[in-house]
Order: C-alpha cells, then sequence, then structure tokens
C-alpha cells in the first residue's frame, strides 16, 4: 500500500464505519478470550487495531513491511517494527494471540506467510484472521490496495490449516453491504478507502452492525473473518 494511502487511511480510520465495526469485532473476540498476555498484530499498519488490543491490557507489538505504517504506529505510541510477514523476527510460540487483518492477500507466497503465524504463536493461543473474499468483487481498488488475490472460504480454509492451524470458526462479514460494494467499486475508480459525509457514516454504521445479531455469516460477503487456535 502506498505511503500517501497508509497517511489517509489513519486519518480516517478512527471514525469511518468500516474500520470502526472490524474493530468492534477484534474487541468482542478479545474479550470472550477472558485473558490478556502477548498479542502481535501482523501488517498492523498504523496500529488502529493493536490500541484496541492495548486498552483491553494486551502487551502488543505492531509488525508491518511498511516504513512509513511503522512510523505511523510509533507516532501512536506503540511498540512497532518493520518486519517481512513471510519470516517474521521472532522466536517459536512468542504470542498468546496473532491479529492479521488484511494481510495475506498482499502477499504472494501467502502460504510462507501462514506458516510463520503458526510459528509465532504459541500452543492454545488464538489467530484473528481476515481477508477479502470473492474474485468477482474484484476491482481497481484491490489493484491499488496491491492485492495479489480475493479468497473463498474453502481457500481461506485450506491456507490456515495446511499452516497448521486449527479453524475454529469461519464467516463472512459485510454481508448486507455487499450489493452496495459490488456496484460502487463498478461505478467509481481508486480506491475506496476516504472520508464519508457524518450521516452516511452513521447509516453505514447502523447497517453493518447489524450483523452481529442476523444470522448472514453464512452467506457472501465483501470479506471472510476467521478464528484458530494453535493445537
Amino acid at each position: 500500500m502506498e505511503d500517501t494511502l497508509l497517511r489517509l487511511t489513519a486519518t480516517v480510520e478512527d471514525r469511518h464505519w468500516w474500520f470502526q465495526e472490524r474493530r468492534a469485532i477484534i474487541d468482542r473476540h478479545v474479550r470472550r478470550l477472558g485473558r490478556t498476555g502477548r498479542a502481535l498484530d501482523v501488517g498492523g499498519a498504523g496500529g488502529g487495531n493493536a490500541r484496541v488490543l492495548r486498552r483491553r491490557g494486551w502487551d502488543v507489538k505492531v509488525a508491518d513491511y511498511s516504513p512509513e505504517a511503522v512510523e505511523i504506529a510509533r507516532e501512536r505510541g506503540l511498540d512497532a517494527i518493520h518486519a517481512d510477514a513471510r519470516d517474521l523476527p521472532f522466536p517459536d510460540a512468542g504470542f498468546d494471540l496473532i491479529v492479521a487483518f488484511d494481510v495475506l492477500e498482499h502477499i504472494k507466497e501467502d502460504d510462507q506467510a501462514a506458516r510463520e503465524l503458526a510459528r509465532v504463536l504459541r500452543p492454545g493461543g488464538t489467530a484473528l484472521i481476515a481477508v477479502p473474499c470473492d474474485m468477482r468483487l474484484w476491482s481497481e481498488h484491490d489493484v491499488i490496495s496491491g492485492h495479489f488475490r480475493r479468497y473463498t472460504k474453502p481457500e481461506l480454509k485450506a491456507l490456515i490449516a495446511g499452516s497448521g492451524l486449527v479453524v475454529d470458526r469461519m464467516w463472512s462479514w459485510n454481508v448486507l453491504l455487499r450489493p452496495a460494494a459490488a456496484w460502487h467499486r463498478r461505478k467509481h475508480q481508486g480506491n475506496a478507502v476516504g472520508e464519508v459525509p457524518p450521516v452516511l457514516n452513521a447509516c453505514l454504521r447502523t447497517v453493518i452492525a447489524m450483523e452481529r445479531y442476523l444470522p448472514v455469516g453464512a452467506l457472501p460477503g465483501v470479506s471472510i473473518m476467521l478464528r484458530a487456535h494453535r493445537p
């Protein structure tokens, strides 16, 4: 992802409906763990998700391939380092929790990255992973964002299981807004991240938050989310 896009993302993510709801998902899953420990946010960009973990009492480290992302995370007071997800500079079994949201699609050798996530996770530890789904939604947004692919559920499950992790749950996210997202990406060029008018932002946040209560996780969405553990 280009440095200008990283800066834009960092500027808008605290109030943008998409980022807000993703952070809420992380927060809910972390609370359900009922414990804290050492966490690693792989591909953590400016550290928006890492701040959720820090507020919940986790000792969190951010690792990102982009020096600009590392700089932004450090500006926010986070412990961040430059690292390649295919060769993480950490010992085996060093973390109790791994978060990798919208990371694997940026890496050509995603199998190497998945194995590294499994390697640095301790036995019994939890991994939270999110990726964009369905190549039918491929657009210029993916190209500008530096994506190599969008995943199907079977592809993601095979990738994570092949790394040695056990998939506990997998579900679609951004289901209700998928038709709007598909239309927007057909009609508009460029990356979809940007400022959203406050009223529209509130409406979109309300719609996406409804997925917490509706049984839509098996339907096609815009993203796939997954929770796994190392046996």
